[in-house]
């Protein structure tokens, strides 16, 4: 447990680090090309995100190497969408759209990096996991541990994507993200314990909503809380969590979030609570 709160600790430190060298001009990727217009068409920061990303990131280069990897992967892709994608194509199934006629977009770039990384990343975890022999001796085949590690690299791709989903109202994202880490939190995975320090330090921002997560910080965000549920999970927990956020994902194309969390009075509530009204 200790080892947890150290982890949050830094890296909400980190994250406030960069924060406040936005905050006073010296941060070096700042400036207008991370300043963006809100739902309610006012001006804020992105650099938000890049708190986010490098809390969350750089304690798991030396904690845990695979998920620093997904993370940093997902929080570069976001970057390369949020500065140079377009609004031609939205939600998934603009994209596909878009790359079935040709036109490869930031967006179809992201999925495909999302998707390799997430890979990558997960194959190294289980490859490092404990659980790579079998109870009664030798060594797991290979077809043993492939449909495993696809299903959670699927899960931290897909987690990347849902919490973009949830960035279109402050805080909504980072209370998701928050609340889904618990079970991998109290599990002791690092990357739980990155998203909820670093997620805590940005939080007040977001809720004032003078900064947002944008691309850049939601989808290290996701695919933080993917990877830290896949390395808790066994296959069928890990086939269960990815059939909840596929689900989630391919609803969203047809359904507002934003107006089912407005039309049920729970939801409606913990939506808003925090935020400045």
């Amino acid at each position: 447990m200790g080892r947890t709160v150290t982890t949050a600790l830094a890296a909400a430190a980190l994250a406030r680090g960069v924060t406040s060298l936005d905050r006073t001009g010296r941060l070096p990727w700042g400036g207008e090309r991370w300043v963006r217009t809100n739902h309610q068409g006012e001006s804020v920061t992105l650099t938000e995100g890049l708190a986010l990303a490098a809390g969350t990131t750089v304690p798991l280069l030396v904690l845990d190497p695979p998920a620093a990897l997904a993370v940093a992967g997902a929080a570069v892709a976001g970057a390369v969408d949020d500065l140079a994608g377009g609004a031609s194509a939205k939600g998934l199934r603009g994209h596909l759209a878009a790359l079935r006629q040709g036109r490869v977009t930031t967006g179809v770039l992201k999925i495909a990096v999302l998707g390799a990384t997430g890979l990558v990343a997960c194959a190294w975890s289980d490859r490092r996991g404990a659980g790579t022999r079998h109870p009664h001796g030798g060594t797991r085949s290979t077809r043993s541990t492939l449909g495993p590690t696809l299903t959670g690299a699927a899960l931290v791709a897909g987690s990347a994507n849902l919490a973009n989903l949830f960035d279109l109202r402050p805080g909504r994202a980072l209370k998701v993200a928050l609340a889904s880490g618990i079970p991998a939190l109290l599990a002791g995975r690092p990357a739980a314990a990155t998203v909820a320090g670093a997620g805590l330090a940005v939080l007040p921002g977001d809720l004032r909503g003078v900064s947002m997560l944008g691309d850049t910080g939601a989808n290290p965000l996701g695919a933080a809380v993917g990877l830290a549920a896949a390395q808790s999970l066994g296959p069928r927990g890990r086939i269960l969590a990815l059939t909840v956020v596929a689900g989630l994902v391919l609803v969203s194309e047809k359904v507002s979030f934003s107006r089912v969390i407005d039309e049920t009075p729970a939801l409606r509530a913990l939506d808003r609570w925090g935020r400045r009204t």
